[in-house]
C-alpha cells in the first residue's frame, strides 16, 4: 500500500511546521526512542484498517490481518505489548512524524522518496502494482486505461502513478470500497497491489480479470519508523529476522494470505 509523493511532501511539511510552531525539536534531532518505548512497555503501530487481508476491522471491531499479526509478534519478541492505531492512509506518514505512533506496520511500499524522510525495517513481504477489471471487460491492455474511469486508493503511490499517466481517476478510502465500486460499475478498472485483490478473487468474492502490466516491478513492503533510531531499527529487524527463521512468519503468512510472500 503506497502514499502518493505529492501528499507525502505536504504531510512532511505540515508536520515540520507544526513541530516548529510548538517549539519542539524535529524528531530526527531526538535521541533513539527504543529506551522510551521499553519504559512505556507498549509499541504503538499504525495501519489503515482498510486493506484486507493485510489489515481490516472484523465483526468484533478488532483490527486483524497479516500486518497486525506481524506487528504484534515483533512487539512480543521485544518484550512489549502492542497498541494498534488505525488512521487514514493519506496522512499516516504525517502522523508518524508527529509522534502519534512508533511505527507503521501497514503494507507500506519502500520507495526512494519515502526513504528521504523516514526509515524502514524489512522488507517483510513483496508485491507489485496490478490492474484489474470485471471479468469479461473489453479492457485487455494498459493502453486502454486512458479512455476509461480508473479507481485508486487515496494516498497510495498507485494514485500518483495513475495521475502521471493522465488517467481519469476516482479516489477511495481503501480496498473494500475500491472493489465495491468496480463491481458496481462506477469505475472500469482499478489499480492496486496484486496480492490482496488476487486473494479476493480466489475467495470467490469478486469475478475479476487482471490486465497485464509489463512495466510493473516487484516492490518490498516495510515497517516505517522515524529517522535516527538505530537501536529501535535493530531491535525490530532482529525480531523480524528471528520470526522468519523459526517458522513463525510462515505460519502467520499461511493463516492470512495463504502462503509465503517474502
Amino acid at each position: 500500500m503506497k502514499k502518493s509523493l505529492s501528499m507525502l511532501r505536504r504531510s512532511v511539511l505540515t508536520g515540520a511546521i507544526a513541530l516548529m510552531g510548538l517549539g519542539i525539536a524535529p524528531v530526527s534531532a531526538i535521541a533513539d526512542e527504543l529506551a522510551g518505548i521499553q519504559e512505556r512497555g507498549v509499541l504503538r503501530i499504525a495501519m489503515s484498517g482498510q486493506y484486507p487481508p493485510f489489515n481490516f476491522v472484523n465483526e468484533k471491531n478488532e483490527v486483524v490481518g497479516f500486518d497486525p499479526a506481524i506487528g504484534t509478534e515483533i512487539a512480543k519478541r521485544m518484550g512489549l505489548e502492542v497498541e494498534i492505531i488505525t488512521t487514514a492512509w493519506d496522512g499516516i506518514i504525517g502522523g508518524l512524524l508527529a509522534n502519534k505512533y512508533d511505527a507503521v506496520v501497514g503494507s507500506m511500499s519502500i520507495t526512494e522518496e519515502r526513504d528521504k524522510v523516514i526509515d524502514f525495517v524489512g522488507p517483510y513481504y513483496n508485491t507489485k502494482r496490478a490492474i484489474f477489471t470485471k471479468a469479461g471487460s473489453p479492457i485487455t491492455d494498459v493502453a486502454q486505461l486512458k479512455d476509461v474511469k480508473v479507481g485508486v486508493t487515496l494516498g497510495e503511490t498507485h494514485e500518483q502513478w495513475a495521475r502521471d499517466q493522465g488517467y481519469n481517476i476516482n479516489t477511495y478510502k481503501g480496498l473494500p470500497e475500491l472493489l465495491l465500486e468496480l463491481d458496481n460499475g462506477r469505475v472500469d478498472a482499478i489499480v492496486n497491489d496484486s496480492i490482496p485483490v488476487m486473494l479476493a478473487m480466489k475467495s470467490g468474492q469478486y469475478d475479476l480479470a487482471m490486465v497485464q502490466d509489463p512495466a510493473a516491478e516487484p516492490v518490498g513492503a516495510g515497517i516505517a519508523i522515524r529517522e535516527n533510531n538505530p537501536d529501535l531499527s535493530a531491535a525490530m529487524q532482529k525480531a523480524l529476522d528471528d520470526m522468519m527463521a523459526d517458522g513463525t512468519y510462515l505460519a502467520i503468512a499461511n493463516e492470512w494470505v495463504g502462503g509465503d510472500i517474502r
